[in-house]
């Protein structure tokens, strides 16, 4: 399957999800095997990693995420210049993990600077506006990152968690062409709140990225086939995992799509980037539609 788009840039069908590398749960890697479930994404062909500043284990070890991106694209064997990291900023935590939101223009240059530095690069390739901060108005915030990309900060610039009269903001403040990427959840089990968006951002060749795209990190992608009788179907008869057809239902949806899905092991990404070479029939895709999408 061909690359796809996220403005100036061209990436893998799929990309990595990072967060579950650094959860704090009981599945959370060591800092040597989160390296190596990296290097097993790239090594599979995946050129997109995601990450965030909030990716943590606990507040005060905001950025340690980013920082095993960082090593793993630096200990890698690859040519570590043909991979895209996006980061997101916006979201908060303080002492006894007080979550918060802020939009502020000192606190999203300084989150991004931030970033920047951990990551050891010149400028982020996609940032995004994690959540909004609904104390500002989305133009307001949309306008901060406009001027964190002129003046070299980040290349692009993305949107998470955000609803079609929000984009049409965001594209209002910044021009057409300017927003490269929106972030929203999507999955078989939620995508009644993402399908317009996605639908949208085909609309606009913006780049949508599903993320929890195989349900979440509570077990979700395990009980894929179980929960969703055409998912097995489609799965036993191709002779690949539920989480394999899932993604490549995500992809059928419009060449702008990009799932991420996370992993804590090797096994699990690989596997999810075996679905770059997985095209559903025309008859596949519309029976998973029909089943799964809530319009």
């Amino acid at each position: 399957m061909s690359n796809r788009r996220i403005g100036q840039f061209s990436v893998s069908p799929v990309g990595f999800g990072a967060m579950p590398l650094s959860s704090g749960g009981s599945t959370t890697p060591s800092p040597e095997d989160a390296v190596a479930v990296v290097h097993a994404a790239l090594d599979a062909g995946i050129t997109l990693i995601d990450t965030a500043d909030i990716y943590a284990p606990s507040w005060d070890t905001m950025g340690h995420n980013e920082s095993i991106v960082a090593e793993a694209l630096r200990t890698w064997s690859g040519d570590a210049s043909t991979i895209v990291v996006a980061t997101k900023g916006g979201i908060t935590r303080a002492e006894g993990e007080q979550w918060g939101r802020d939009g502020s223009p000192e606190y999203l240059r300084a989150a991004a600077e931030a970033s920047r530095e951990r990551l050891g690069v010149e400028a982020i390739d996609l940032y995004y506006w994690h959540r909004p901060d609904r104390q500002r108005l989305y133009a307001d915030v949309v306008e901060t990152f406009a001027r964190l990309k002129e003046d070299g900060v980040i290349r692009e610039i993305g949107l998470s968690n955000a609803n079609v009269e929000e984009l049409q903001i965001a594209v209002d403040v910044l021009g057409e062409g300017e927003l490269a990427a929106v972030q929203n959840e999507f999955s078989p089990q939620f995508n009644h709140t993402s399908w317009r968006e996605l639908q949208w951002c085909g609309e606009r060749r913006i780049a949508f990225l599903p993320w929890s795209p195989l349900g979440g990190t509570g077990g979700g992608a395990a009980e894929l086939g179980d929960r969703f009788a055409v998912i097995a179907e489609v799965a036993d008869a191709r002779g690949v995992s539920p989480q394999q057809v899932t993604l490549a239902w995500e992809l059928g949806l419009g060449r702008h799509v990009i799932p991420i899905p996370g992993a804590s092991r090797a096994s699990s990404i690989v596997d999810s980037a075996r679905a770059m070479d997985l095209r559903l029939t025309a008859d596949e895709q519309a029976r998973i539609s029909s089943a799964l999408l809530r319009r």
